[in-house]
């Protein structure tokens, strides 16, 4: 048996969107099950977003502390953010966030890991990226607002993170798993072996 993600899709009798915001709306579905009878499912309709492990040579990783209104709490994370032109190359949308959020620039891409963060009641996928060779970008740095006014930026070593996160200390999602996705790929065949930047992604297809 191979343990592989296979798309299915259940018939839906009926559809219904009662929510629209400025980037994500919530859909309500009645959904076939296997036996026949018909079920509703509320989930968040979401663009998909990307994310960047940013790996320098001293082997630290570049992460942003940042305010999440919905849990409270100002979390550690890694450079991320909406697919907000449909149909956008996600490699240029990570390399923008990676520049607006850091200033920083990166000459080897790579895919990480793609995942979907909360499949049971939300559709978002997000693609991480591992990037490599870091240097300062050149120009002026991108006016932040809102919550990024009051970013933080540190780098910190690869394996103070698995610390945090095995600890429960850490919890943004595309930092736990790019950090443990960079380990797993450490140990196994190796970075250089993972998918090049411009692999498929049939989550949210793009266009190169």
């Amino acid at each position: 048996m191979t343990i592989k993600d296979t798309p299915e899709e259940w018939e839906i009798r009926a559809t219904d969107t009662p929510f629209r915001g400025a980037k994500t709306s919530v859909r309500t579905d009645e959904v076939v099950m296997p036996d026949g009878t018909a079920v509703t499912r509320d989930y968040q309709v979401h663009p998909g977003s990307v994310a960047v492990l940013a790996l320098d040579e001293a082997d630290r990783v570049l992460v942003l502390r940042q305010y999440r209104h919905p849990v409270r709490q100002k979390l550690w994370e890694i450079p991320a953010g909406l697919l907000d032109v449909p149909g956008e190359n996600p490699l240029h949308a990570a390399q923008r966030e990676l520049y607006e959020e850091a200033h920083v620039k990166a000459e080897d891409w790579r895919v990480l890991t793609d995942v979907y963060t909360t499949p049971g009641g939300c559709d978002e996928a997000v693609r991480i990226f591992l990037a490599r060779d870091l240097s300062e970008a050149e120009g002026e740095r991108f006016a932040v607002e809102h919550e990024e006014a009051d970013m933080e930026l540190e780098r910190v070593p690869v394996q103070e993170l698995v610390r945090g996160v095995l600890a429960g200390e850490l919890h943004n999602n595309c930092l736990v798993v790019g950090v443990l996705s960079l380990v797993a790929a450490r140990t196994g065949d190796g970075l250089d072996a993972l998918r090049p930047a411009e692999a498929p992604w049939p989550a949210r297809p793009f266009s190169s």
